[in-house]
């Protein structure tokens, strides 16, 4: 493993992870979230008072689906599509409303985390802490945060001590051989709190392998501290730091153009992925004018090595660092019946990258990004508006300038109309302008961002005089130009990357039910249609049909509850690199439905004892071609909490 050193001097944005947002589990109704993430003053928006779409996953929804990788359910969100490269803790992609995996920006706990030589983050490694909620903001969102945002952004925040106190372990085995656990220690004193975590997920795993016999394993664990100090009322200091590693076994194509299973995946012994990643922030926060007015000052490292292995050594390697200060103010003035706040940012930005793949140029590359956010917002009772406007001065890439718009009214019915429209950039990443394997690849450093422009409108209605109900549905278009794609130029047909000069189109609709009619009951549903295309033809790993339903039954005393869960994912595409020429063939792959029951039982006030079977009908399907995935499986443990 790397050793880190650490040295923040420049101290950077306000992250939206430092809003004090509350135990969201307390109350699981879809308008009562506050998003941090939908604002760059750090204070947060209450869900129904956006305009944009989002989607936010408690606390305790994620311990009633016994979620242990954080990817499993973002399935679980409108607009979102999953897909994993191999088994557990392989590469997994995220696509939102049929955006491209590197168009989502991924923020843990207020700090950038994508790897800046892939230009996007690996959701493989990512495992689920105790206490923890998800935020996920879909549209266009390059006028709060710059590059990557144009599919949306996915938030994973962690509880913070004064929101989540207490001791709390886990410890689980079942299929697979997979052992996992977790433990937490968390409070808060009159100005310190704390919470420190430690996950592990360790399988021997499963064939990945059509007709493979080789068990595709993995290793990983990951460790956090959030830590924060409140000498006064006007002054908080907060502090955040992850590690991570993973190692994960995989599997190759098959190279032999005389073989018939050239192009798909077969047995490769002593095949295997490190990934270790550090990431860091620490901001100071002061408030003036009985708190309207709110100064952040903070600065963020994100650090990550990959290194893939097999019995000849090393094939392939990487490291991205990205260092982030930024300055943020925000002040709300006006009365109880209007208030309109507004906020200004500074965000410098460096990305460095070095590839480690032998024979390939292993020098260190930079990019340094200067971003200037400026924000308004206004609430006057059911009314809701916002706008947001950055500049983007790149030493790369062409400057951009990217805005935002959107608007939110409800109606005395319980009905709430809202709409936005929005632009966004992606720069591309290192291995697109660099990267280079003999006779198969070679980059393009001359290629230029991709940008997009989008919009949607929707319709909410609540019922109840306490909204134990809410359905919804939205309309989404955007289009994309300059999209970056790989080329097979004759006649070697050597893939180069290149922007294209026609558009790629996306639209579709969103749309959800949350209801708990009974402290008892909780339903969730959401289903995607969307029509993503690249070229005029389907954009691939991206199916047209998604939809998903849970629903957690608790026992009148609280102490047992079980959890059913479907989720579908429809017929779609893939490329599959079946051809001598390397030329990828477009593939179709079958629609399936998963099934997963939990159970979780509360013995004691301190111990619970919990069970869960994942696909439970035992389908075979494939998320990326000629990729075996789990068959049925089941789990079980105890957990403590004092």
């Amino acid at each position: 493993m790397l050793k880190y050193g650490l040295s923040i001097v420049a101290l950077a944005a306000t992250s939206p992870a430092l809003a004090q947002t509350g135990d969201a589990a307390a109350d699981p109704r879809p308008g009562d979230a506050i998003i941090v993430t939908a604002s760059r003053s750090g204070e947060g928006v209450r869900a129904d008072q956006l305009g944009a779409s989002v989607t936010a996953i408690d606390s305790e929804a994620l311990e009633q689906r016994q979620t242990r990788i954080v990817s499993d359910v973002l399935r679980d969100v409108p607009g979102v599509a999953v897909s994993r490269t191999g088994g557990l803790g392989g590469m997994t992609d995220i696509r939102i409303r049929g955006s491209e995996a590197n168009h989502v920006l991924v923020l843990v706990d207020g700090i950038e985390v994508a790897d800046p030589y892939q230009g996007q983050f690996d959701f493989g490694g990512l495992l689920a802490d105790p206490a923890a909620r998800i935020e996920v903001l879909r549209g266009q969102q390059s006028s709060l945060y710059g590059s990557d945002a144009i599919g949306g952004v996915i938030h994973y925040i962690t509880l913070s001590g004064r929101e989540a106190p207490g001791l709390s372990a886990r410890i689980e085995g079942g299929s697979f051989g997979t052992v996992a656990g977790s433990a937490r220690a968390a409070g808060a004193s009159d100005s310190f709190d704390y919470a420190i975590t430690g996950t592990y997920y360790g399988a021997n795993g499963y064939p990945t392998a059509r007709g493979g016999v080789r068990d595709v394993g993995m290793q990983t664990v990951g460790a956090s501290a959030k830590l924060g100090w409140t000498p006064s009322d006007a002054f908080r200091l907060n502090a955040v730091l992850r590690y991570g590693f993973s190692d994960a076994d995989n599997n190759d194509s098959e190279y032999d153009t005389t073989s018939p299973r050239f192009g798909y995946i077969v047995d490769s012994p002593g095949v295997h992925v490190e990934t270790e990643s550090f990431h860091a922030l620490l901001a100071a926060e002061l408030t003036a004018l009985d708190g309207r007015w709110v100064t952040s000052l903070s600065g963020q490292l994100s650090d990550t090595a990959r290194h893939g292995r097999s019995p000849f050594g090393l094939d392939y390697g990487s490291k991205g660092q990205r260092y982030k200060g930024s300055l943020t103010s925000s002040i709300r003035f006006g009365t109880d019946a209007i208030a309109h706040r507004l906020t200004g940012a500074v965000d410098v930005e460096r990305e460095a990258f070095r590839t480690l793949t032998p024979g390939a140029f292993q020098g260190k590359r930079h990019t340094d990004n200067l971003g200037l956010v400026a924000q308004y917002e206004l609430t006057a009772g059911a009314l809701s508006l916002g706008a947001s406007l950055r500049h983007d001065d790149n030493n790369r890439f062409d400057d951009a300038t990217t805005w935002r718009v959107q608007g939110s009214y409800r109606l005395p019915t319980g009905t709430r109309i809202r709409g936005a429209y929005g632009t966004g950039v992606k720069n591309p990443g290192y291995f697109e302008l660099f990267g280079y394997i003999d006779g198969r690849y070679i980059g393009n450093p001359d290629l230029k961002p991709e940008k997009s422009e989008g919009w949607e409108a929707g319709i909410e209605q609540s019922f109840g005089a306490d909204d134990w109900a809410t359905i919804g549905a939205t309309w989404f278009d955007s289009t994309l130009k300059g999209e970056i794609f790989t080329d097979y130029p004759a006649p070697d047909f050597t893939a180069t990357p290149a922007n294209r000069a026609t558009t790629s189109k996306q639209h579709g609709i969103e749309a959800f039910a949350s209801a708990r009619p009974l402290p008892q009951l909780r339903f969730d549903l959401a289903y995607s249609w969307i029509k993503a295309r690249e070229n005029g033809a389907p954009e691939v790993r991206r199916p047209k049909h998604i939809a998903s339903f849970n629903a957690t039954v608790s026992s009148s005393d609280q102490r047992f509850a079980g959890t059913l869960t479907l989720r579908y994912n429809g017929r779609t595409t893939d490329l599959a690199y079946i051809d001598p020429s390397y030329v990828p063939v477009v593939v179709a792959m079958r629609d399936y439905v998963l099934v997963n029951l939990g159970a979780d039982y509360r013995v004691t006030d301190a111990i619970s004892v919990f069970g869960r079977v994942e696909n439970l009908l035992g389908v075979d399907y494939e998320e990326v071609f000629s990729i075996a995935t789990p068959g049925r499986a089941a789990y079980g443990g105890v957990r403590l909490r004092f």
